[in-house]
């Protein structure tokens, strides 16, 4: 049934405009216009009310790792390295698929919460195989959240066992997951070799070469820590993006997560190569990697979306946060209060983000997926706001709160209302997750 959307004010056309209404069928948008147009050619329409509310796509968080919500306030504030081992290494040994589904619908009903309607979960826990995959999966699909799995591809020898796969098993599981998903407008899978720490040369390529024949982006860490580049440089003589460019997997698929410690050359390199970057402010700050320079990524033309990480590594899960913790960092790193602005940040959160993920998400346009938010005008952290709209985009960018966001819409379905999740019953998430903190607390 179509149902036509009428909120107080709608991001439309990169402007926030009244009066408009936004048809919706079948999870997908076909149409804005005036509402009243919309009411006069479709009468049998269901009109969706939303008179206090405005209207944004909904946010893509293009980095996160689930499980790692299961582990937040473990090892804070520790150096990277030993907040890996007793915090990563430490405890995911212990996760079985059941367990790795708990974490997953905890993260995903969380940042559904706070406005994020799609995510790309890069995810390396096999501790049983696919079925820890599939375990992911069944969250998303459980939560109602659109889902890029980053099936990561892992062979370093030092990590945890369930981690760890030949390149031939890590390329036979990600392209059956693939195949078996083919088509799922909600499920997308991608392989994600891990790093240039995590992973060898060889699996880089391999992930590189699957991305190609899957017609995918790939993912993969770069340069978060000075080690990776200490690493690299010993072993090869070059630099981390240098070395991806020289094994010939630096190109328009490359998904670079971080990127924190590069220089100036290998900027250019992911710009002239059309590599893209998730950016995790938070993050990095929390673990104290390092500032990466999004104006010179900017204007090497490197298309920039946010991610959140892992909820132990941040510890919040919002890209309305990242929007704002990404503008503030890099004004008072670069002592430029116009490097970045409020309109780049909201547009990385959602459209580019978007078009990283390779989804039809991030604008509230014909042809894209129904999936918005409904941001409360008249709640205090959206205040003021002149006639004109002004301050509407620096306000959420700035200062809104969660607590301002009353609706969640994913495929045309809601999923939060008046801030409340409709698909699955929080207090038995918090339930479940307590519970299994007694398992790992053993």
């Amino acid at each position: 049934m179509k149902k036509i959307y009428k909120p107080s004010i709608v991001y439309y056309e990169d402007k926030f405009q009244e009066g408009k209404g936004v048809l919706e069928e079948n999870g997908e948008i076909l149409e804005v216009t005036s509402f009243e147009e919309l009411l006069s050619k479709y009468k049998d329409a269901e009109v969706v009310e939303w008179n206090e509310n405005i209207m944004v796509p909904g946010t893509t968080n293009i980095h996160n790792h689930s499980f790692q919500s299961l582990l937040r306030g473990i090892a804070a504030d520790k150096p990277f390295l030993e907040w890996r081992d007793k915090s990563l290494y430490a405890f995911s040994p212990k996760l079985s698929a059941e367990d790795l589904y708990t974490g997953a619908v905890f993260a995903f009903g969380e940042m559904l919460k706070y406005g994020v309607t799609s995510v790309s979960d890069f995810f390396y826990v096999h501790n049983d195989g696919v079925e820890s995959d599939e375990a992911i999966i069944k969250a998303a699909k459980d939560v109602g959240i659109r889902l890029v799995l980053a099936r990561t591809m892992y062979d370093w020898d030092g990590a945890p066992k369930g981690y760890v796969e030949t390149i031939d098993e890590a390329v036979k599981n990600v392209k059956n997951l693939a195949v078996k998903y083919q088509g799922n407008d909600m499920v997308k899978i991608v392989p994600a070799p891990h790093s240039l720490h995590a992973a060898s040369v060889a699996m880089v390529k391999a992930g590189h070469k699957l991305a190609k024949e899957l017609g995918t982006n790939y993912h993969i860490h770069i340069a978060e820590e000075p080690f990776e580049v200490e690493q690299v440089q010993k072993e090869f003589g070059l630099r981390p993006v240098e070395l991806l460019n020289k094994i010939g997997v630096l190109d328009e698929s490359m998904v670079g997560i971080h990127c924190v410690w590069l220089n100036d050359n290998e900027i250019k390199l992911m710009g002239d190569n059309k590599a893209k970057l998730a950016y995790c402010p938070s993050s990095n700050m929390f673990l104290a990697d390092g500032v990466t320079d999004i104006p010179a990524m900017m204007k090497a033309g490197v298309e920039i979306g946010f991610g959140s990480d892992g909820a132990c590594s941040n510890n919040r899960i919002s890209i309305f946060e990242e929007m704002r913790m990404c503008a503030l960092l890099q004004k008072v790193t670069k002592l430029d209060s116009l490097c970045v602005n409020y309109k780049d940040v909201f547009s990385m959160g959602t459209e580019i983000g978007g078009k990283i993920l390779q989804l039809p998400v991030g604008k509230i346009e014909k042809g894209y997926k129904a999936d918005f938010v409904g941001i409360n005008k008249n709640d205090m952290s959206m205040q003021p706001i002149f006639n004109s709209g002004e301050q509407i985009m620096p306000n959420i960018v700035y200062s809104m709160q969660p607590c301002a966001i009353d609706h969640v819409v994913v495929d045309g379905k809601e999923r939060v209302r008046k801030g409340e999740i409709l698909t699955v019953s929080e207090s038995k998430i918090v339930k479940d997750v307590q519970k299994l903190m007694s398992k790992l607390e053993k």
